[in-house]
């Protein structure tokens, strides 16, 4: 003699389920390391930029910002703006806590405030350490497609790089 199962049940055991093996699923660890000492990273960071010629591109941001994200995503995964982060910038990521009361807001004076931008957004400096640049990140994003247009971002780093700013390339 067969039993029917009803349905409802089927579905209750469905939902129950995946609630179990949600909650022993493991979110991805994001780009931004969220225990970072930014102070100590940035110094390193210029440290290595003056060594190797290059400037530092800081993209302040968050494993809570979707644009965040989707940035990180084509600087590492778009072949032509991987290959101009890694000739010409050392590429940090400096993490920004989403709730605005753990946020250090005397580094972002440092920098003149690049947080009135949002997130993310770019700060330039040189191998030395000096501000060169502040980029709106919504300068770079695509117009009609959720996320970054790679022309102006190869067009971005390479008007900051340390060969743009270097007056004997202009020189005859």
């Amino acid at each position: 003699m067969k039993t029917k199962v009803p349905l409802r049940l089927i579905f209750l055991l469905i939902i129950f389920q995946l609630a179990v093996i949600k909650s022993f699923s493991q979110t991805p660890a994001g780009p931004y390391n969220e225990n970072q000492d930014a102070r100590a990273d940035l110094r390193k960071a210029v440290d290595l930029a003056g060594k190797e010629n290059k400037h530092v591109l800081v993209q302040f941001g968050g494993n809570w910002c979707p644009w965040c994200l989707r940035f990180h995503k084509v600087a590492t995964g778009a072949k032509a703006v991987d290959s101009l982060l890694r000739a010409d910038y050392i590429y940090l990521l400096v993490n920004v806590p989403q709730d605005k009361k753990k946020r250090d807001y005397r580094l972002f004076r440092g920098y003149n405030y690049p947080n009135r931008f949002g997130y993310p957004v770019f700060v330039v400096l040189s191998g030395d350490g000096t501000l060169l640049h502040i980029q709106d990140s919504g300068l770079l994003e695509h117009c009609q497609v959720k996320g970054y247009d790679t022309t102006k971002v190869v067009s971005f780093l390479g008007m900051w790089n340390s060969k743009a700013l270097d007056p004997a390339t202009y020189q005859k």
